[in-house]
């Protein structure tokens, strides 16, 4: 009798399990009994300092700039940028994915309290019955093939990581190249309100000569029509800073409609006072975060492949199960209504249509697919840091060419005036001198941010180890 009372207590189970829940928001601190790598999995719940982020975009660098607003930037950027706290928190997903996947090392212990109202067969009489079950499972990782899981699950958290720190350089280097591209708009759009100014100048003398008769109509409206042009020019200048002021608002985690109390230092004051190097070396290239990550997703591939063999071994497990069944709950937990039960099992896959062999195969292409990625990914390194050192030397050449340009404008602006002062030359010459100095100089300070951006795309270039 008690064994059918016993197999109707295991059956109610399945309509009415009350199991314990117990979670711990932060762990604060592990038993000694813990697994290794588990303890080292918790280290990663405590609270950490935010100084990596900053380790992340190599502040040094930065500081180069001379530019305490350029710095107040970045670091607004990496506090509240929300691509750089969803890189963040993609890495806090992938570390929980590894201790859910190292649970599966774990045995997995299941307790309840199962009341029940029975009325037996063949019997009038109905009685209480309250049952308490304890089943423990565990599968008996002979082969590793759970701890090679974790291990995968482990290189995917660790790849995560490398996404984040990538994450931090790209955004660092667009605020640094927005915020640059400012400036330098802000010097374009002030040289180009003085060439505005003269071009009206120099349309009201043409308008004031041609009403006497001494300039065509012709000339007139050419010259109103480089006034028109200018103010065109003048507005793109204006409109390209609105969208590069949004982009940075937008970088630093404000709202695009505060543009206007975004300061910036004026581009006479930036000064980069950093080495820049002539080459760069392997080691660099190598520390590179997309290096890392595909060298990672390389170690990933390799151990899928190895669990893929593993699913053709037998699994292991064992199982136990402990009843304590009794009509009243004074006496539930007493040996004499005690049933228990310990089993072992293995299994051996004999034939699954062909899966186990396909995942196999399916596994071996993708580690070689990932391997030839892995390959892209270093010559794309050593290319992206070639084409970012030839950007600053030629852009550095061209610049100290039009620096002389910009000298030769002005000496030669010089001498004009001096020939003006004498009467030699008019004022619409005059003016027109002083509009091409304007011009090469709207040219040096394009070139010269230029410089200064190729610069950040070495640093990009390079990991931030610049």
């Amino acid at each position: 009798m008690k064994k059918i009372l016993a197999t109707i207590l295991l059956a109610s189970l399945t309509t009415m399990t009350f199991m314990p829940v117990m979670a711990e928001e932060n762990i604060k601190q592990v038993n000694n009994n813990t697994p290794k790598q588990f303890k080292s999995m918790v280290k990663k719940n405590k609270k950490v300092s935010d100084d990596y982020k900053y380790a992340y975009v190599n502040m040094d660098f930065w500081g180069n700039f001379n530019d305490d607003i350029l710095n107040e930037y970045i670091t607004k950027a990496i506090t509240n940028n929300y691509d750089l706290k969803m890189a963040t928190l993609a890495v806090e997903e992938y570390y929980y994915n590894t201790r859910l996947q190292f649970s599966n090392e774990l045995p997995k212990v299941t307790a309840g309290y199962a009341p029940n109202y029975v009325k037996m067969p063949g019997s009038s009489d109905a009685d209480w019955m309250f049952a308490t079950p304890a089943i423990a499972q565990y599968e008996i990782d002979i082969f590793l093939k759970n701890r090679d899981k974790t291990k995968s699950a482990k290189k995917l958290y660790e790849a995560s990581k490398f996404d984040e720190r990538a994450a931090y350089i790209s955004v660092a280097a667009a605020v640094g190249t927005a915020y640059l591209n400012i400036v330098r708009l802000d010097k374009l759009i002030d040289l180009q309100k003085e060439i505005v100014d003269l071009r009206q100048e120099i349309y009201d003398l043409m308008l004031a000569r041609n009403r006497e008769g001494i300039t065509s109509t012709a000339d007139t409206v050419k010259a109103n029509k480089s006034l028109v042009q200018g103010q065109i020019d003048l507005v793109d200048l204006e409109k390209q800073r609105d969208y590069l002021l949004h982009q940075l608002a937008v970088l630093i985690g404000e709202s695009p409609a505060n543009i206007n109390e975004l300061q910036r230092t004026p581009y006479e004051q930036i000064k980069y006072t950093g080495v820049i190097p002539a080459e760069i070396s392997s080691d660099i290239i190598v520390q590179r975060p997309d290096y890392l990550k595909a060298e990672k997703m390389v170690e990933k591939a390799g151990i899928d492949v190895r669990v893929a063999k593993k699913e053709f071994l037998p699994t292991f497990n064992l199982t136990g199960l402990a009843l304590f069944n009794a009509t009243s709950i004074g006496s539930s937990w007493s040996t004499k209504n005690m049933l228990a039960s310990i089993g072992a099992a293995g299994l051996l896959p004999i034939f699954t249509g062909g899966s186990l062999i396909s995942n196999l195969r399916l596994k071996k292409t993708q580690y070689e697919r990932i391997l030839q990625n892995y390959y892209k990914t270093n010559l794309t390194a050593i290319q992206e840091v070639n084409d970012a050192l030839v950007s600053v030397k030629k852009d550095t050449e061209k610049m100290e060419q039009t620096k002389k340009q910009a000298e030769l404008e002005k000496t030669d602006y010089m001498f004009n005036r001096d020939k003006y002062n004498q009467g030699t030359i008019s004022k619409l010459d005059l003016i027109q001198f002083k509009e091409n100095l304007l011009s090469i100089d709207k040219l040096v300070a394009q070139q010269q941010i230029e410089c200064m951006v190729d610069y950040i795309g070495l640093y990009k270039a390079a990991g931030s180890k610049l």
